[in-house]
């Protein structure tokens, strides 16, 4: 039966495959990219490495994760240590697109490049924030209900005291999914939702 536990130094592929699988807007972004890794050194991995105490999977009969919830406590703070320490790490692998490269490769490196303290608005009003995701065989059990349950438990016990996300404004599921657990909708970016929640409510 599956089974939740924290984050281990030892998941870092198993969240990557689950980050690549889910990574576009909800279904598999396998081979959209030249190299598939840029996913999860972007939206999962940092997470895991920067904050192990805020990060949750679900994993199988093999204890091998299938879904993950990772959070940061304060955006601003994780965007300047993702800016200074961990993005750099990659700038060969994965160098600063040209001006003209308009694929969507290069937009999602450029978003990682520009990321710094103050470029998430919403951190000023929600100052943690999450990512979310599920393989299939996680999803439809309440796991997802309860790894947010739990990232929120212990955000809270650090003194946070409200939270954000942002979704694919076309994974449909991933709205209605946020909806049900009480988010509220905030003002977003076009082609994405953010939402929001008071975790002391």
């Amino acid at each position: 039966m599956p089974h939740m536990r924290a984050v281990r130094s030892g998941d870092d592929a198993a969240l990557s495959e689950i980050c690549l699988r889910t990574a576009d807007h909800g279904s598999d972004a396998t081979g959209l990219f030249d190299d598939d890794d840029i996913w999860g050194a972007i939206f999962v991995l940092p997470y895991a490495e920067r904050h192990p105490d805020f990060a949750f999977v679900v994993a199988d009969d093999d204890d091998r994760a299938i879904g993950y919830v990772v959070a940061t406590p304060d955006t601003d703070a994780f965007e300047e240590w993702f800016r200074g320490d961990w993005w750099p790490r990659f700038a060969d692998r994965w160098p600063v697109p040209s001006p003209d490269d308009t694929s969507r490769q290069a937009g999602t490196l450029r978003y990682a490049y520009g990321r710094r303290p103050g470029a998430e608005p919403l951190a000023a009003t929600h100052r943690a924030h999450l990512h979310i995701d599920l393989l299939p065989a996680a999803q439809g059990q309440g796991w997802g209900r309860r790894l947010i349950d739990r990232v929120s438990e212990q955000l809270r016990t650090s003194g946070v005291t409200r939270l954000h996300l942002v979704a694919s404004a076309a994974n449909d599921g991933a709205l209605a999914f946020y909806d049900r657990l009480g988010f509220e909708r905030l003002p977003s970016s076009p082609g994405a939702q953010a939402f929001g929640i008071d975790l002391h409510r």
